[in-house]
């Protein structure tokens, strides 16, 4: 009976505390610069699916989880206002929809190729690639992966794909449609190895048997949000957002619940 008694009471507690939570990101939400989202009342997120730096959807319940769904949630309660997610089948297919104007803000890896696209704002975690070798490889380095015979699968359009492209010498590209596709081609044989961001591999790795995720990399790279290029002002916002979440130790918070391995809070300013 004193159990329940206690349980009640920390929860009308939370309860109390959850509601001065939203009374302060209420009294935010006249902030000029979204004063058009928090008109429409809802922030529609790009969720490109498939990796748990952004979000993963479980198959049978439907359930999202990811550091790019909490960072997307909490800028939403800042702005006071609903949080939508408009789901892609990968990260890298949030821009094939850029001129539909479907969403309003996402959460990528930066990238020079992107940002002629969109506008980054300041980071907010880092990490970086590397490769998950198909069992019985005998690569030991991320160096050793460029070689002639070597294919190496990528979601299309994402990060570490823009980043090959640009710097492979001799090893080959092999394009898939979604994460779970290119850890297919390394359960096959299709493919040697798999490119993406550590805590991407680092969860991939344990549904394949025999698989080595390569203790260096072969590029730092950064998560910021997205937002269109014509909305400068939302920019700004989301730029105070990132840094006050990463001084809060909000985002520390999020890498924690979110098991990223390998993922740091990136330090204070731009990219």
């Amino acid at each position: 009976m004193r159990q329940y008694v206690a349980i009640i009471a920390l929860a009308l507690t939370l309860q109390a505390g959850m509601g001065a939570h939203n009374a302060a990101y209420a009294q935010q939400s006249q902030d000029s610069r979204v004063a058009d989202l928090v008109q429409a009342g809802v922030l529609r997120f790009a969720l490109g699916l498939g990796t748990p730096t952004t979000a993963i959807k479980d198959p049978e319940t439907g359930e999202l989880k990811g550091a790019g769904l909490e960072m997307g949630r909490a800028l939403a309660a800042r702005m006071g206002v609903k949080f939508t997610g408009v789901e892609y089948p990968r990260p890298g297919a949030v821009l094939d929809d850029l001129s539909a104007n479907t969403w309003d803000a996402s959460f990528l890896v930066f990238d020079p190729q992107r940002a002629g696209q969109v506008n980054f704002s300041n980071p907010s975690m880092q990490t970086d690639f590397t490769y998950l070798l198909r069992p019985g490889s005998t690569i030991r380095s991320a160096a050793q992966v460029d070689q002639p015979g070597i294919r190496i699968a990528v979601p299309r359009g994402d990060g570490s794909d823009l980043y090959l492209t640009r710097t492979l010498k001799y090893a080959e590209l092999i394009r898939t449609e979604s994460h779970a596709a290119a850890v297919q081609l390394l359960r096959t044989g299709g493919a040697d190895a798999k490119a993406s961001p550590r805590p991407v591999l680092a969860a991939e790795s344990v549904t394949l048997p025999g698989a080595r995720l390569l203790s260096d990399g072969f590029a730092d790279i950064s998560f910021a949000m997205v937002l269109p290029k014509a909305q400068t002002a939302h920019l700004a916002y989301v730029n105070e957002f990132i840094e006050n979440a990463k001084a809060s130790g909000l985002v520390q918070q999020i890498i924690e619940k979110v098991d990223l391995q390998g993922v740091r809070v990136a330090p204070p300013g731009k990219l």
